[in-house]
Parts: C-alpha cells; sequence; structure tokens
C-alpha cells in the first residue's frame, strides 16, 4: 500500500508539525488513516533530545533480558498498545541500537512486551524499591534504639564519675595549694641558683686563670692573656654595676679590689717577661719578634710607668749591642772576615766616610724595622728618602723615635771623631766637597727618618758644618792664590791662562757633585741659594783676577789687548757655568760684565775702524763743530784734506779689514767677532752718510759736492756701502739714533775708565 503525506517536524515541545515544502506534493494524503498517523508520530519523533535518549536507555536496560520459552505475550487491546507505543515510540529501534546480545524468537516481540507492561513493570519496580527502603530503615530504627539505651547508660556512669571527683577534688584541695606553693618555692631556688651562678661565673676568676695570672710556672702566653682579658672585662662589667642609683655595693668593692691585686700581678708578670725577652733578644744581631711579645708590649701600654722601665732595659742593651757592633765592623769586619773592616778603606776618604754612614744608616732602618714590628705599626708606604711626617703619627712614633734615637746615641762619638779626621786631612777641596755633600744627604735622610731633635741628627750636622767650612776654607785659599797668580809677561797669547784653566776645572767637578747630589724635589731657588755662596768665592776672584792681571801685564807689554783677554776669559767662564741650571743668576752677573767689555771693545774697534779708513778727523770736525763757520773752511775739512780722506777711505774698502779684523781675530768666541765688527761696520757706515749729508749742505760751502762726493768710491751712494759691508740697510738708522751711538760711545768709555780706576 502506498502511502503519500508531507514531512512532520518535531517541535520544542515534542508535538509534529506538519511542514509543506516549496512544491505541492501530488501524493498527499486525503484521508486520516491510523495507521498512517501512527507511522507519522514515529518518524516525526526527535531522538536528538538527551532525557529521551535517557529514557530510552533506561527502558532498554529494563527489558535487555531475552523472554523465556514457550511464555506467550498476553493480549492488548489497541487502544493500550497504541497508548503504550505513544509514550514509549521508538522503544524498538533503540533497544535493537543499544543492546547487541539481546535475542528476539518473533519480530517486535519485546517492543510489544515493552508496550503492554511498562505501566505494571514500573509500578512494579516503585513497589519493589520502596519495601527495601522500608527494610532498611526498620534495621536502622532498631540500632538506634539501642544506641540510645547505650547513651542513656553512660549519661549515668559520668554523672556518677562526676560527682566522685567533685568529692575528690573537695578533699585534695589543700594538697594541691601546698605543692603549687612548694612547686613556686623550688622555681625560685632554682632561679637563684642560675643567677648566682652565671653571677660568679662572670664576675670570678676560676683557679686556673689565678694560676695563669699569678704562677711563675706558667708563661706568658695565649692562656695568660685570656685570663687578664676576663679579669678587664670583670672590672669593667663591675664598674657598671656600681655606677647605679644605689650606689656601689660591697660586693662591686670587694670584687675590685680583688681583681685589682690579680691585675698589677699579672702586669708585673709581663714586666718581667717583657724585661727578660728584651736582653735576651738586644743582643742578637737578626731581630725577630714574637706575637706574643707584641702582644705582651701592647698590654703594658697601659701601665706607662711599667712600659718605661722594660723599654730602658732594651735601649741599654742596644745601645750596648749597636755599639759593640760598630767598632766591630770598623777593626774586625764580618763573620769570616767578610765584610772587610771599614778601617781597610781609610786611605780613600769617600768610601771610608760612606761605610760608616750606610752601616749607621743600615742600623737605623733595622732598628726602626725591628720597632715597628714590636708595637705593631703598620708600614705607612713611605719611599726611602721621602719626608717622614712626624706630626700626624701617634704615641708609638714617639716611642720608636726616641728608642731610635737612644738605641744609636752610643754611635755618635766614634763616628764623629772618625768623619772629622778624616775631613781635617784632605787637601784637595773636591773631595772635602764630595765629603761634605755625603754628609748632606745624610743628614738630609737622618732628619727625615729620625727628625731633627734626634741626637745622630745633631751630630751629622755639626759634622757637616765642618765638612762645609774645610771646604768653604779651602776654595776661599784657592781663590786667593788664584788672585795672585802673575801673568806671564813673555806670553802673547789672549787665551785664558793654565792657572784659569785648572781653577775652572775644580768648579766644573765641584758643580757636578752638586748636581748629582739634588734629590729632584727641592725647591729651585733653595738649589740656587745653596750654590750661590760656592759661585761667588770660586767666580768672583777669576773675574777680579783677569781684569786686574791684564792691566799689570798691559804695563809691561803695550800692544797687550786687555779687552780681548777679558772677554776670552769671562767667555770661557761662561761656558762653564752654562752646563747647570742652578748657576743663571752668576751666569746674569757675568753677562751683565760681558755686555760691558763688548760695549768697551765696540767702542774701541769702532774708533780703529774710522781711524785705519781715514774719516775720523773728517767725523770729530763734522760733529764737534761749534762755531757758525762752514766745514770748507776748517782745516781738517777743506776740500783737499776731504779729498784724501775719501780716497784713503777708497782703498781700505778695497782691503782684507772690511771683512775680517786682525785684532778680533784673538777672540775665542766667533760670534763676538762678528757682533763687535759688524758694528763697528754699521757705525762707519753711519758716520759715511752723516759726511756726505753734511758736504751736500749748502752752508758748508762746498763746490760741486756731489761731484767731489763721486770721485771715489761708493760714490756718494750709502746702499752700496751697506752692500759692500755685507749688511743689511734697514740695520740703518736715522741721524737721531747716531747721535745716541756717539753718546752711549762716550758713556761705554768712561765707564771702561771707571772699570779700569776701579
Amino acid at each position: 500500500m502506498s502511502i503519500s503525506s508531507p514531512l512532520l517536524t518535531p517541535t520544542a515541545s515534542g508535538s509534529s508539525t506538519p511542514v509543506v515544502s516549496d512544491r505541492k506534493a501530488s501524493w498527499a494524503p486525503q484521508t486520516r488513516n491510523p495507521v498512517s498517523q501512527r507511522v507519522y508520530k514515529v518518524l516525526s519523533t526527535n531522538f536528538d533530545d538527551e532525557e529521551t535518549r535517557q529514557a530510552l536507555r533506561t527502558l532498554s536496560e529494563l527489558y535487555a533480558s531475552p523472554v523465556p520459552k514457550g511464555k506467550e505475550v498476553q493480549n492488548v487491546s489497541a487502544e493500550d498498545a497504541d497508548e503504550d507505543f505513544g509514550q514509549e515510540g521508538a522503544a524498538v529501534g533503540v533497544d535493537t541500537s543499544s543492546n547487541a546480545a539481546l535475542t528476539e524468537s518473533i519480530p517486535g516481540e519485546s517492543a510489544a512486551r515493552a508496550r503492554k507492561n511498562l505501566r505494571r513493570d514500573m509500578e512494579n519496580k516503585l513497589a519493589e524499591g520502596s519495601k527495601k527502603f522500608l527494610e532498611a530503615l526498620g534495621e536502622v530504627d532498631s540500632k538506634l534504639r539501642e544506641l540510645q539505651a547505650h547513651v542513656a547508660a553512660m549519661r549515668a556512669s559520668c554523672d556518677e564519675a562526676e560527682t566522685q571527683l567533685a568529692l575528690t577534688n573537695e578533699s585534695s584541695k589543700m594538697l594541691l595549694e601546698r605543692a603549687g606553693h612548694l612547686r613556686d618555692e623550688r622555681q625560685d631556688v632554682e632561679d637563684k641558683k642560675s643567677i648566682i651562678t652565671l653571677f660568679l661565673a662572670r664576675f670570678t676568676l676560676s683557679d686556673s686563670e689565678v694560676e695563669a695570672m699569678t704562677s711563675r710556672e706558667v708563661p706568658v702566653g695565649q692562656r695568660f692573656f685570656e685570663a687578664m682579658d676576663k679579669t678587664e672585662r670583670i672590672r669593667e662589667d663591675c664598674r657598671v654595676l656600681m655606677s647605679g642609683e644605689e650606689g656601689p655595693t660591697k660586693a662591686g668593692l670587694e670584687i675590685m679590689a680583688w681583681t685589682s691585686t690579680h691585675l698589677e700581678q699579672g702586669y708585673e708578670k709581663i714586666l718581667r717577661h717583657c724585661s727578660n725577652e728584651f736582653r735576651q733578644i738586644g743582643r742578637d744581631a737578626q731581630l725577630e719578634v714574637a706575637p706574643g711579645m707584641r702582644e705582651a708590649v701592647s698590654r703594658l701600654r697601659k701601665r706607662p710607668e711599667l712600659l718605661t722601665e722594660a723599654l730602658t732595659s732594651l735601649s741599654e742593651t742596644r745601645q750596648a749591642t749597636l755599639l759593640s757592633a760598630f767598632i766591630n765592623a770598623l777593626t774586625r769586619g764580618g763573620p769570616s772576615g767578610y765584610p772587610r773592616p771599614i778601617e781597610l778603606h781609610a786611605h780613600d776618604p769617600m768610601r771610608y766616610v760612606g761605610d760608616m754612614l750606610a752601616w749607621v744608616h743600615q742600623a737605623i732602618a733595622a732598628e726602626r724595622e725591628f720597632l715597628e714590628s714590636l708595637f705593631g705599626v703598620k708600614s705607612d708606604g713611605r719611599m726611602v728618602g721621602s719626608v717622614r711626617r712626624f706630626d700626624s703619627k701617634g704615641e708609638e712614633e714617639e716611642w720608636i723615635r726616641e728608642l731610635m734615637d737612644l738605641a744609636v746615641g752610643k754611635l755618635c762619638v766614634p763616628l764623629k771623631m772618625r768623619v772629622q779626621q778624616t775631613i781635617r786631612s784632605q787637601e784637595s777641596s773636591i773631595v772635602s766637597y764630595k765629603i761634605a755633600n755625603l754628609l748632606q744627604f745624610y743628614l738630609m735622610t737622618m732628619r727625615r727618618t729620625i727628625g731633627e731633635e734626634a741626637l745622630l741628627s745633631t751630630t751629622l750636622k755639626e759634622i757637616t758644618d765642618i765638612a762645609y767650612k774645610v771646604f768653604y776654607d779651602s776654595i776661599q785659599t784657592q781663590s786667593e792664590a788664584l788672585a795672585r797668580v802673575p801673568l806671564d809677561h813673555d806670553d802673547p797669547s789672549l787665551t785664558p791662562p793654565l792657572a784659569i784653566l785648572d781653577h775652572a776645572q775644580i768648579l766644573r767637578e765641584v758643580m757636578s757633585v752638586y748636581q748629582s747630589s739634588l734629590l729632584g724635589d727641592e725647591d729651585q731657588d733653595d738649589v740656587n741659594e745653596g750654590f750661590h755662596q760656592v759661585l761667588d768665592i770660586m767666580v768672583d776672584p777669576v773675574v777680579t783676577m783677569c781684569i786686574s792681571r791684564s792691566e799689570e801685564k798691559k804695563k809691561a807689554r803695550p800692544r797687550w789687548d786687555v779687552a780681548v783677554f777679558v772677554l776670552n776669559c769671562l767667555c770661557y767662564l761662561q761656558t762653564v757655568l752654562a752646563s747647570f741650571d742652578f748657576t743663571a743668576k752668576k751666569q746674569a752677573e757675568i753677562r751683565t760684565i760681558l755686555d760691558q767689555r763688548i760695549s768697551i771693545l765696540t767702542n774701541e774697534h769702532s774708533a780703529n775702524v774710522l781711524q785705519d779708513a781715514g774719516l775720523l778727523q773728517v767725523a770729530e770736525a763734522c760733529r764737534n763743530r761749534t762755531t757758525s763757520e762752514p766745514l770748507s773752511r776748517i782745516p781738517s775739512t777743506q776740500l783737499a784734506d776731504l779729498q784724501r780722506a775719501l780716497r784713503r777711505f777708497s782703498q781700505w774698502l778695497s782691503g782684507l779689514e772690511v771683512v775680517h779684523s786682525p785684532r778680533l781675530a784673538q777672540l775665542t768666541v766667533q760670534k763676538l767677532h762678528s757682533q763687535i765688527h759688524q758694528a763697528a761696520l754699521a757705525r762707519l757706515a753711519k758716520t759715511y752718510r752723516m759726511i756726505c749729508e753734511e758736504v751736500k749742505k749748502p752752508e758748508n760751502r762746498y763746490e760741486a759736492a756731489s761731484t767731489l762726493l763721486g770721485t771715489e768710491r761708493p760714490f756718494g751712494q750709502i746702499h752700496l756701502l751697506w752692500q759692500i759691508f755685507g749688511l743689511e740697510e734697514e740695520e740703518s738708522s736715522s741721524e737721531e739714533e747716531d747721535d745716541d751711538d756717539d753718546d752711549d760711545d762716550d758713556e761705554g768709555e768712561s765707564e771702561d775708565d771707571s772699570d779700569e780706576k776701579s
């Protein structure tokens, strides 16, 4: 049978609603058949709902067991089947898909049975479940009744026990109170015992600690220092306790007195230990300080009088040890004869004095290192020879300085005696100065190491002053002897004599020694002043000797050139001094004298050049004319005389003296030769220009002045004369400068005369 019906779509409420498609189906049913309605209903059921699925699973599990054979299905009416099917629409389909183990003998048998017996089966299930609940609750009720009976019995027992407990508490109350009081008293006693134990442990010394501080059998060591530290700590804590409002207590006073006695015994023990150790190590050449000794000295610093007593013994021991070692170094030398005795080098004064001072300096360095280790002073990183700042140090530095001064104090006498004997026996001023500089160096070193007030520093200061006095006396004697040395009248040479050369060589060596003695950190003014006295003693007599002796020789040899000789000697002295920076002041003094002498020689040479050129008389007539009479009427400047002078000047220009002066050739410094000769030629050119200008003036009444000047070289052309001299024309100046030069010449001559008189 063919069935045509529209598609059914389930709504949200679970009912089916016909949905008409876009095309009208020609097979739509025209009658309402019950079978078709049932089919439509099944087809329109929505199986996507989770609740529907869960219901189907429950039914599937309910009817999962197969039907036994021989049991017939009860007949149900069509209405009941329809109703059952309508409530459980797809039971058959779900049962087939969810339980594959189910086997049906007749197709649709399970579904039919489900539709038929569903209501009854549900009611049976509910009834069975209710029966089980009732049975279980019955058992629970019986158990609760038994529990209630037990609780009632327990409550009765607890009431009885509580009554008995109350009676017992009443009867034991007094006993408990007595036990509580006893327990409190016991706790108080324990607390007092603990306090007393702690007090005794903190404020008393044990027998072992007392023995360590007072017994001579126990050495000074870590155990002793720990006992002293504890004693100090007890006294400090006791002072805190005694500073309360109630004032000092009897126990506090007794503790202070008791610890004071033991502490003083401990310091006396340290003093005996240090004194013994100082007497032992003071005799040793190799000084080493043990940590225990350093700690003992640190403890004694709290008792300055005890420390002074101990250090006094150390100082006395070190004085005797160092003096004996110094004498042995002088006479016996080192162990096994090496190093050799210092006095074996007494023939070499520099080495002899240097070895003695070096030994003393080494002894001081070792002594300071020992004392710094003894007092626990850290090194300040001071370089050797640098200034030690004593003001910034503390008490330790004062102790070290005093002990060092005392240790080397006895060395001053033998050192001073031997050094003075060596100084006074020297004849060479150079050796005397070297020794003096060596002493000055060690004096500065000692001052920077042990201070200026130390005995060794003052001794070295006295020795140094004596050495410099011997040196100054030596060079003073040499300078005075040099001033008395006469010049050889038969020697025509203008170079410095042998006496001056020897004296200058000594001066050069002395300056080299002084320069090598500088440390490099001195102020430049102090460096210059430190050698100025030596320069005054050694240089000034040379200058005086050059001038005075040359004047005496000029009287014996009229052709003796004083000016050139003096310039050669002064230039040589200037060359000797120029190699050293600290002679700048003396060089300036010599330069002033040189400038004066150069000016004098320049004036003399200019006058000689004018005389040799034949223009001197003409120039003097032009400059010294006082009347209004024309130059052509003056005898020395008449026409014939003027022509003769110009002719001689022309001949002189053709000679060698224009480029070279025989007199100036004696100068040892070629630069001075060129300087003086060029200055003389410049003055000659200015003089020739002045003569030409005077000749050309109409009031002097020279006929054909231009023709007169043009007959001889340089033909009245000033620039041509500058070219002949090889000078630049810019060096020529106005007539005012020429007049100034003439005035300078006169002043130079007057100064020369004054110098000669002096």
